[in-house]
């Protein structure tokens, strides 16, 4: 599933990385422009490659660290002729057309490699013996920051970026600035990962809705009436008692078959901070909204709409019971249709699934939750020569894939293989690129002619194309059809955009300090307390929830997430 969601839509492969051990000082966050200059900036030096994709003459080397996930070594190296990490299409381009040759002080090859990668990325750190680009997550880049190891890039971004780099980066507002800021400078740059593309819809058996003579919801009520009938009446036809409404798994969060966009029709938002009426950052799992969702939950579950079972069942064992015909109802992201609806329509090509909307109680447009997505950044070894290179890397990637100049079938998505992005070091792209996908699609279609899509539309169009003309691959492209076709789930993301209905997380800077010591233990409990009361326990131990977090180090992160916020305001 993972690597499905990295090969097809999100345009970069994240790596979670652990904390390191720096000697640090402490230091605040501020509230100013990742453009705004400071006194402390570097200052880059005018030459003739002065421009954002102005040519190194001589060359010039930059290094590099990085893994070598499973999607890039055997879906893409593998099937490409006379390339390799070290040298291919992007290494090639980036020192023919911009003077840099890409250098890698190591690698971390073979499958599995996101744990040695991780041990070597904090060994490498602690050492302070840094390549000249470091790719980091917040809390690393908090460190580096903090010991004084990296260079301050804010003016660097703002002279070498270019007009399409600032304007892709800026897709999701300040935040991915927010999280690289310390005290007014800009100490990394952020490699912007789509919110957007979490968007939660409401996918749903429309056979079975036919069969019932239902109607596809417009408020939380009719998702439950809908939800009782698959459980009632027999929805597959089989005389047996044998579905389930609702899927949801034991971890009860996710981009498939989580509970996020279930809450947000009472106005729940679980796991992310968002602002109250008082200009003040709170956690949305302990807000008196989730207690009441919680309650129509256990409902549901007590009702048989929800498999008895869900507790111990991950999203691998609810999948088999999705492709085996026996759930009609479920919460996900957009990739859904691909993994794990797409199981379904393999073993019954009579099922259809469709994409709706998240809904409200009283019908009117839900806020649509969203996780910030983007935990990579790039931060660069202080004192190095060009510490604007990395910046020129972004602007050329982006150029080639969606500027003037894009050259798509090439250095993105070739037939031959669809992730040659992946073999970039930098693979930035812009957190709308499905949605434009979507419409530029939509408004050929509507007009009748196709011929004129370029990038990665055309590469869509021609696989809903295959999907459409019946052969044996279009079968397996059914999924790519329920997200760009007409009734896809990229035209209600479209909506959602034009509706203004995006939530997005209010805190997105590094972990704090109780957050780092308290987090996964309270995460722990909220589990074990959803968990127990969707189950059948008193919804009151709700409550007791709230107050144990609390108590637990919920208030210490509270006071933490507020005192940074307050610096961005």
């Amino acid at each position: 599933m993972k690597k499905m969601k990295s090969l097809l839509f999100k345009g970069t492969s994240i790596v979670l990385l652990t904390s390191v051990f720096l000697s640090a000082c402490s230091g605040n966050s501020d509230s100013n422009n990742a453009g705004k200059k400071t006194n402390n900036s570097h200052t880059p030096t005018l030459s003739a490659n002065d421009e954002p994709l102005g040519k190194y003459d001589p060359p010039i080397a930059l290094s590099f660290v990085r893994d070598l996930n499973d999607v890039v070594e055997n879906n893409v190296l593998s099937v490409l002729d006379g390339e390799t990490i070290e040298d291919n299409r992007w290494s090639r381009i980036y020192e023919e057309e911009l003077g840099i040759k890409i250098t890698y002080d190591w690698i971390v090859k073979g499958a599995s490699t996101s744990d040695q990668y991780v041990q070597k990325i904090n060994m490498t750190l602690a050492s302070g013996a840094l390549p000249d680009v470091i790719p980091v997550d917040a809390t690393q880049l908090k460190q580096l920051a903090d010991s004084d190891q990296i260079e301050d890039l804010t003016e660097i971004y703002e002279k070498y970026a270019s007009p399409l780099t600032k304007e892709v980066l800026s897709q999701e507002g300040t935040s991915p600035f927010d999280a690289v800021t310390f005290d007014g400078k800009l100490m990394a740059i952020p490699q912007l990962e789509s919110s957007i593309e979490r968007s939660m819809y409401i996918w749903i058996r429309t056979d079975w809705l036919e069969h019932l003579e239902l109607q596809p919801p417009k408020t939380i009520a009719d998702v439950l009436a809908i939800s009782k009938a698959f459980k009632e009446k027999d929805p597959d036809q089989n005389g047996q008692n044998d579905t389930y409404g609702l899927g949801i798994t034991k971890d009860l969060w996710g981009g498939a078959m989580g509970l996020e966009g279930f809450m947000a029709a009472y106005n729940a938002y679980p796991n992310m901070w968002i602002e109250n009426g008082e200009g003040e950052l709170v956690f949305g799992s302990v807000q008196p909204e989730v207690k009441k969702s919680l309650q129509i939950l256990q409902a549901m579950h007590a009702n048989g709409e929800i498999d008895q079972e869900f507790g111990i069942k991950d999203g691998g064992k609810v999948s088999e019971q999705i492709a085996a015909g026996k759930i009609g109802l479920e919460y996900g992201e957009q990739w859904n249709s691909i993994w794990p609806l797409q199981l379904n329509r393999n073993n019954d090509p009579n099922a259809q699934w469709q994409a709706f909307p998240i809904v409200s109680e009283s019908g009117e447009n839900p806020k649509v939750p969203l996780k910030f997505s983007t935990t990579r950044f790039f931060a660069v070894k202080k004192g190095i020569e060009h510490p604007e290179a990395v910046i020129k890397l972004f602007n050329l990637h982006l150029e080639k894939n969606w500027g003037e100049t894009a050259e798509f079938d090439k250095y993105y998505a070739p037939p031959e293989a669809e992730s040659v992005w992946q073999l970039s070091p930098v693979t930035p792209y812009p957190a709308m690129k499905n949605v434009d996908a979507f419409r530029a699609i939509d408004a050929a279609r509507k007009a009748g002619d196709t011929s004129g899509l370029k990038g990665e539309a055309k590469t869509i169009q021609e696989k809903l194309e295959s999907f459409t003309s019946g052969t044996s691959e279009g079968f397996a492209l059914w999924g790519w059809e329920r997200i760009y076709g007409e009734q896809g789930s990229m035209g209600i993301a479209d909506q959602y955009d034009k509706n203004n209905q995006f939530l997005m997380e209010k805190f997105v800077g590094a972990p704090t300090p109780t957050m780092v010591e308290r987090k996964s233990t309270l995460d722990k409990m909220q589990t074990e307390v959803f968990t127990k009361i969707i189950l059948g326990g008193s919804v009151d131990e709700f409550d007791q929830f709230v107050e144990n977090w609390k108590k637990l180090g919920g208030d210490q992160i509270t006071q933490e997430v507020n005192e940074w916020y307050a610096t961005k305001k």
